[in-house]
């Protein structure tokens, strides 16, 4: 490590940036890759099937078979498609989910270097900057196929994914309001202190991170949100014109995402690396990797379990339950964070809102009901 000394700071930042980005890099592929091979197992496991257990011991090879596969199929583009923004499209999908990991600390210091590759002081803004240009890859996908079914398919999942971007945002901002800041590594220093009651998920009741985990899951299209694939309505959705290398992608997209949002929920709401120390000594990472691990299978479990919402029930879930809530539960904590009666203020006022809404709601549908039967009655 003698040639560090040669080197001028701004050189050594460039170097230790370039190895953060490596590393990252090289552990977050192969998990991803394995993630598939993880989901396919347990969710056999519950549904009491085998899963993949043909190549290597255990199955363990399967991803590795699975991308050798996609690459050496033949690579079919359509005649009828828009052929430069068909092939963008999976590459837009790709890049969001890679350059949010830039900001996620996944563990302490080592050598005076932080374990994040960009720690920047507006680090949630940027998380949220990035993964909302996903919609675009989808959309752009639908809209390229240059077919009624992909583009139907793409609107349908630019819908769904703003009708949860409001309760996602908010969430988030009710995390910032009990952290005081946007950065990442403030919001895990301020979980630090005490093993978990001073994680955000308890000390926000949690309400924001459940409705988070909702509306994350809803952004990524797992089930039982995964309506923009619903097959019996779209014949596959918006990645329909697609083989081999390009349906890889987007493949491969799905699962980065659940990685990197299982990250970002990890670092918001349980500590990120924080956790007890073993003979003296931090490890972050490993309790980083720990927690992470704990949502993948806890997606996983939903996936094989739940069946798929109708539309309406889940543009009712988003817009008339946690876009409320999740407004309410920002104005309680921020209430909370000037003074308790502020906060009881926020509380009864978000009651009564609560009650108005049902009721609301309740008469809207009560009013659509009359409508139909008088509509049946009078059809001849």
């Amino acid at each position: 490590m003698d040639f560090l000394k040669h080197l001028s700071p701004d050189q050594q930042f460039v170097l230790f940036s370039a190895l953060k980005v490596a590393g990252v890099f090289a552990v977050v592929m192969p998990f991803v890759a394995y993630a598939v091979l993880a989901e396919r197992k347990i969710a056999a496991a519950i549904q009491d099937r085998l899963g993949p257990n043909r190549v290597g011991w255990f199955g363990i090879f399967q991803p590795v078979a699975d991308g050798v596969k996609a690459f050496l199929k033949e690579d079919f583009t359509p005649a009828h498609v828009r052929k430069a923004y068909f092939w963008l499209a999976p590459m837009i999908v790709m890049i969001p989910s890679l350059l949010t990991m830039a900001v996620i600390p996944f563990g302490s210091q080592i050598g005076g270097q932080k374990m994040v590759i960009a720690d920047l002081n507006v680090g949630i803004l940027y998380t949220f900057g990035i993964v909302s240009l996903g919609v675009y890859g989808i959309v752009l996908a639908g809209y390229a196929s240059n077919s009624k079914y992909p583009f139907l398919g793409g609107i349908r999942s630019s819908a769904q994914m703003i009708s949860y971007e409001a309760a996602l945002g908010l969430s988030v901002a009710t995390v910032v309001v009990l952290s005081g800041s946007l950065h990442t590594s403030a919001i895990v220093a301020a979980q630090h202190g005490g093993f978990l009651y001073h994680w955000n998920i308890i000390r926000g009741f949690g309400a924001p991170a459940a409705i988070f985990f909702i509306a994350i899951t809803a952004e990524m299209t797992r089930p039982p949100f995964d309506l923009v694939e619903a097959e019996e309505e779209l014949a596959g959705g918006f990645n329909l014109e697609y083989s081999s290398i390009g349906f890889a992608l987007f493949y491969l997209a799905e699962y980065m995402a659940l990685v990197t949002n299982s990250a970002i929920f990890t670092t918001l709401f349980l500590g990120g690396p924080d956790g007890p120390r073993i003979a003296g000594h931090s490890i972050g990472p490993v309790w980083f990797a720990i927690k992470v691990l704990v949502l993948l299978y806890i997606y996983v479990w939903i996936r094989a379990t739940l069946p798929r919402l109708r539309y309406d029930q889940l543009m009712d879930l988003g817009w008339k339950r946690l876009i409320p809530g999740s407004l309410a539960l920002l104005l309680i904590v921020a209430g909370a964070r000037v003074g308790w009666r502020y906060g009881l203020l926020a509380l009864s006022g978000s009651l009564i809102a609560f009650v108005v809404l049902v009721r609301a709601i309740e008469v809207g549908q009560e009013h659509r009901e009359e409508e139909g039967a008088l509509n049946e009655m009078e059809a001849p």
